[in-house]
């Protein structure tokens, strides 16, 4: 997963950034309004937790930017039950996306979303 300041963390990921002015407002910028704080801070409760932050992780880090829900339970160390918990509140914050593929559930991160976090943090 990249680091805020944008720069990768695993030596295989390569990121782009927009400018940060793109991705809208900095906290350094003006003073957040109450709406967009709200809806930033369940965006940071949502990755403000291990499993979560490393489930990001391996996500980003896989073959094409997806993974199985059937190859992120080991990594974690959690039960299933626990990893698709952990991966639905990430899909209901908007930072990962499912797809259904036969009986098994496949997940991508939105970029996007990561880019907003990081811009407003700059």
């Amino acid at each position: 997963m990249a680091a805020l300041d944008g720069t990768p963390s695993h030596p295989d990921i390569v990121t782009t950034q927009p400018p940060v002015d793109d991705c809208g407002p900095s906290l350094s910028a003006k003073p957040l309004p109450r709406d967009d704080a709200d809806r930033l801070a369940e965006t940071l409760k949502a990755i403000a937790h291990p499993a979560r932050l490393q489930l990001l992780s391996l996500i980003m880090a896989s073959e094409n930017g997806e993974a199985c829900v059937c190859d992120l339970i080991e990594p974690v160390g959690l039960s299933q039950p626990t990893v698709s918990h952990h991966l639905k509140l990430l899909t209901n914050a908007g930072l990962v996306t499912r797809s259904q593929r036969g009986q098994w559930a496949w997940f991508a991160v939105v970029p996007e979303r990561l880019r907003e976090i990081r811009a407003v943090l700059q």
